[in-house]
Order: C-alpha cells, then structure tokens, then sequence
C-alpha cells in the first residue's frame, strides 16, 4: 500500500491526536508519564512534522518529526503509528520521508532515542538500518533510554 506522506503544522490536530496516543500508550508501558528525559520536541524546535494517512480512507495512521542537532545531524522524534496499522510497512514508509527529508537538507546522520520497554521499536529500527550508539545528549544517564543511528548515503538522494 502507498501512504499519504505530508508536512503538518506541529499543531495538526491530527498529528497532535496521534501524538496523544503515543503518550498514552507510552505512559502504560513504562508504569509513569515521567520516562522522557530532556526536553519535550515542540513547534519552536522542530524542523520537519510528517503525518502518514490511508489513501482510502484518509484516516491519519501514523507520524514522525526530526529535530536538528548540529549542522549534520537530525534526531527522530515523536515516530508513532497506530496499532492497527502496525505491520503494514507504514512505519518504513514514515521512517524513508524522514531520511530523505534529512538528506534533501544535507544532513548525513540521523540519530534517536527510544527505550527498553519499547522492543518492537528496538526490533524495528535495527532492521532498518540503525545500529545502537552510546546515549548522546540528555539521554545520558537514563535506565529508561537506548540510542541509535544510522549515517545517511547522500549519494542516494542526488540520483
């Protein structure tokens, strides 16, 4: 199936819907809302909001933002789908936009943060490609936090 992958303003109702449900289902994973350190991604610092919806449908499935870190450097934040459209290569999809998005700008490594009680999330992004780095930023010290990243070819996106 082929999504529908578009930029949204931060505060989408729809991406702030589907943002809500990722909170949520996080806060019951980890037993408490306080399992994100540093600071909460927000319209001032982030560069790119993506909302995937069912072409047929036109229901919003799932989302995903980056957030600059340096001048090479992009974080995946908020990369959340819903779960009955989990296993359906949307995720992948999501994941591809934001990498290319990334590229398009220039930047050549994309990193993220996600957790232990997460193993899918863990499961998913190995398989794309990321491989697991030492907690960068305001991730280090955190028992709640797993780091990944994955270097960009940008010689792909010139093509």
């Amino acid at each position: 199936m082929t999504w529908i992958i578009e930029p949204r303003p931060w505060d989408d109702a729809d991406g702030a819907a589907l943002r809500t449900a990722q909170r949520a289902e996080l806060d019951a994973r980890y037993g408490t809302g306080d399992h994100e350190p540093g600071t909460p991604p927000s319209a001032a610092d982030i560069d790119l909001f993506l909302v995937a919806r069912d072409p047929l449908t036109g229901r919003p499935v799932g989302c995903g933002a980056l957030r600059r870190l340096d001048r090479t450097t992009a974080e995946v934040k908020r990369m959340y789908v819903t779960p009955e459209s989990r296993g359906s290569g949307v995720s992948t999809a999501i994941l591809r936009a934001l990498e290319a998005a990334a590229a398009d700008r220039g930047w050549t490594t994309i990193r993220l943060e996600t957790g232990p009680a997460q193993p899918d999330a863990m499961r998913f992004y190995q398989r794309e490609g990321y491989r697991e780095i030492p907690l960068f930023g305001a991730y280090i010290g955190s028992g709640l936090s797993v780091c990944y990243e994955r270097t960009l070819d940008l010689s792909d996106s010139l093509g």
